[in-house]
């Protein structure tokens, strides 16, 4: 009925069928994630990647420099940033930024700051 492997395994588990006798435990309450719960009290992680995360991922300076453009066209860099970085990704290369980021970068490594 209860093969060796098990018993080494499940010794109290094994018993219990051994004997044909089970133990009862009184669940007093459980605890379950609500939508109800306020917001502040759900651990939530979000990630908005910035021009350098965008930059890691290119493979070279001329799609580099499109992204920079890009971010600049929706106001999402400001016209010194823009400039700056061009000019770093002109004088110090794209690794510069940091090493490339390949693609699932975020399921590999998570969302936290390297």
């Amino acid at each position: 009925m209860v093969d060796e492997e098990f018993r080494e395994d499940f010794p109290a588990l094994a018993e219990e069928l051994i004997e044909e006798r089970t133990l009862t435990h009184r669940i007093d309450g459980v605890r379950t994630m609500s939508d109800d719960e306020p917001e502040e009290k759900r651990e939530h992680k979000t990630f908005l990647p910035d021009v350098v995360d965008y930059i890691r991922r290119c493979d070279t300076v001329s799609q580099a420099i499109e992204i920079v453009d890009y971010l600049l066209s929706r106001d999402e860099i400001s016209q010194s940033d823009a400039r700056d970085i061009k000019s770093q990704l002109r004088q110090d290369g794209l690794r510069s930024f940091g090493a490339k980021k390949e693609k699932d970068h975020y399921l590999h490594h998570g969302i936290e700051p390297e």
